[in-house]
């Protein structure tokens, strides 16, 4: 029986179906704004994100270097400086003398959905310009990180299942437009990967670290977590929960303010606070020795307390 071999190429909507052809075009936008980086402790991945020099990477993979090596697939190497990090939220800037990179574009991670497309881009084990894709797992997961005696849980990461490996650290983790939602930081698993994301919070740690190469925390000294209000105090504060305190740290603001265990806070000078985000969101490093009203719920009734944050030592 004779056969016959077809040896024409097809066209590429034949050839490649939707998912495909997504996954293609975030790697042929994204794949020239990541740097496979060579630092003092190991290797990772770094995000241009300015055409001036700025790099983004996660703080663990620069965290022993002052100086690092970033090649790009074009075969540019070139040296940056690290001239900002900030190991609790496990980012870090980076900064070249070149001025034209290939700058990403940041999305946002706040408009994700679980099931949605996300593409890594990477370089695992030193194989530059890696891709793998996946979906949002999970979104809303937590990632402790620690620098010196403080301590700090990232919230909102993102949970893929996109294949990360060591090296991809300091990535971009992409939607199907190409824009970088989250930064590639840790491999929980196999198929469990999890990503810093991009969002307001992020962004304002990125800029501080760009402009003054840290970021200021606000510290009171609390721990705390979410917790629903009792329906006549829902309905009377027009909200659903607050944050209630479950440790107030000896000699602490909080513990000088007259904070207790299970104090419920459910606002920050007027706005209304519903989670430990919104907390953080409130309580910023600009506030740090200015007096801050907590309103909070505690036995039932609704009290002010005054509290003067200092700067997280890190």
């Amino acid at each position: 029986m004779d056969l016959t071999f077809v040896s024409e190429p097809l066209p590429d909507e034949e050839a490649f179906d939707a998912y495909s052809q997504a996954v293609m075009r975030v790697a042929e936008r994204l794949s020239p704004s990541v740097a496979s980086l060579r630092a003092r402790g190991g290797g990772g991945s770094a995000v241009a994100i300015t055409p001036d020099g700025f790099l983004l990477t996660s703080a663990h993979v620069v965290q022993r270097s002052r100086k690092v090596r970033a090649s790009f697939t074009d075969g540019r190497e070139l040296m940056a400086e690290v001239i900002g990090s900030d190991p609790l939220s496990d980012l870090a800037v980076l900064r070249t003398s070149d001025d034209s990179l290939h700058p990403a574009a940041l999305g946002d991670a706040e408009k994700l959905r679980v099931g949605q497309l996300v593409v890594a881009i990477g370089n695992p084990h030193g194989f530059s310009g890696s891709v793998t894709a996946g979906v949002v797992s999970a979104i809303g997961r937590s990632l402790p990180t620690r620098s010196g005696a403080a301590t700090r849980w990232v919230d909102n990461v993102i949970q893929t299942d996109a294949a990360l490996n060591p090296g991809n650290s300091g990535g971009a983790l992409a939607d199907g437009l190409g824009r970088v939602v989250g930064i590639n930081t840790a491999v929980a698993g196999i198929g469990l990967g999890l990503a810093v994301p991009i969002n307001d919070a992020t962004r304002k740690v990125i800029g501080a670290l760009m402009t003054e190469g840290r970021y200021r925390r606000a510290w009171i000294g609390i721990a705390g977590g979410p917790r629903p209000l009792p329906p006549r105090l829902a309905a009377a504060l027009e909200q659903r929960g607050g944050v209630e305190v479950v440790e107030v740290v000896a000699d602490s603001p909080a513990a000088r303010a007259g904070l207790r265990a299970e104090d419920l806070i459910v606002s920050v000078n007027g706005s209304a606070v519903q989670g430990v985000e919104d907390l953080m969101r409130e309580i910023t490093g600009d506030l740090v020795g200015e007096t801050v009203r907590l309103d909070v719920i505690r036995e039932g009734g609704q009290r002010a307390v005054d509290v003067v944050p200092v700067e997280l030592a890190v």
